[in-house]
């Protein structure tokens, strides 16, 4: 078992199925530039047997599947169904929905139980502003026809100040009224965002939501898992939200995540640029490929961080999302 001085171990893998994706949010990418798919993604079935080395000297046992979009990927429709075989205690998906329509077969078929959609607005408007492109019919269209075959949904949105606030209250009813919990994740300091003037005015904290929220609903705190990310409430009859507060209530000390990228790269930390490729134990005999990924692992968890998320340039969206 690979520990470190905090008593943290890596036990939530996600796999970033493909560095492309069909938006160009404004939290994610600057100018409107749509993610391109990396240089040397790895294929379905490097992807398939990275993840078995690491369950096998890591301890890993769960797994999201992320991107860029991962639905946009063609390796998805392998990668899924591959890894729901794997034995694994939890798989689930991030998107944006895009796509879902297309895919709900494949994922209802998986065996998926989870997904995460990405929804920052229930305004068609402001949704093509944020996203820069999609069509929030067609996303809705997707949580309905996956919530009818019984998979069980979460909505991430990111408020932003000035942008989507007004559509807390709003996007909080949608979520409430159909058996969904919604996350709300504080604006990261990332990427084109990291230490700028944007993401200063833009950050709409923890505290914000929460008193936003407080003008229509009585709340309390709920339990949550001990790695989680999220703060979770529990409004009395109605449901569970969530908040993300990167900012506002770091959870680095009990972080179990690792993350590679779609060219093979693993990362330890969102907070740390540093990377470790992982293509050179593709091809070794199967005690040495478990022997260098261990060591891997043990230099990434020395680079996670003990207190706080610090902002980092690299772009959530290319490491695993």
């Amino acid at each position: 078992m690979i520990v470190d001085s905090l008593g943290r171990q890596f036990s939530n893998l996600r796999l970033s199925l493909t560095a492309a994706c069909n938006y160009a949010c404004t939290y994610c990418v600057p100018d409107g530039k749509r993610l391109q798919a990396a240089d040397a993604e790895l294929e379905a079935d490097e992807m398939i047997k990275i993840t078995r080395l690491l369950m096998a000297a890591g301890g890993i046992n769960k797994l999201r599947i992320t991107g860029g979009e991962p639905l946009l990927s063609p390796k998805f429709d392998e990668v899924l169904p591959a890894v729901m075989k794997l034995g694994l205690s939890d798989v689930s998906v991030t998107s944006n929905g895009q796509l879902i329509p297309r895919k709900a077969n494949l994922i209802l078929d998986s065996g998926l139980k989870r997904i995460n959609i990405s929804l920052d607005t229930l305004d068609a408007d402001k949704f093509r502003s944020i996203a820069r492109s999609g069509d929030l019919a067609t996303v809705l269209k997707g949580i309905d026809l996956l919530q009818a075959g019984g998979l069980k949904i979460k909505v991430n949105m990111v408020p932003m100040r000035g942008k989507n606030e007004d559509q807390i209250l709003p996007l909080l009813e949608y979520c409430l009224d159909r058996d969904i919990e919604l996350r709300f994740i504080e604006l990261m300091n990332m990427g084109h965002l990291q230490h700028s003037a944007l993401h200063t005015t833009q950050l709409f904290a923890m505290q914000d939501i929460l008193d936003l929220i407080a003008t229509r609903y009585e709340f309390v705190r709920a339990d949550a898992p001990i790695d989680s990310t999220a703060a979770r409430f529990h409004i009395p009859q109605r449901g569970h939200f969530g908040v993300i507060a990167n900012e506002s209530e770091p959870f680095c000390r009990t972080c179990t995540r690792l993350r590679v990228s779609s060219n093979g790269l693993l990362y330890g930390c969102l907070s740390n640029a540093k990377s470790y490729n992982l293509r050179e134990v593709l091809h070794l005999p199967e005690a040495l490929a478990l022997a260098k990924v261990q060591q891997v692992l043990n230099s990434a968890l020395r680079d996670k961080q003990t207190v706080s998320f610090r902002g980092e340039v690299t772009v959530m969206k290319f490491i695993g999302g």
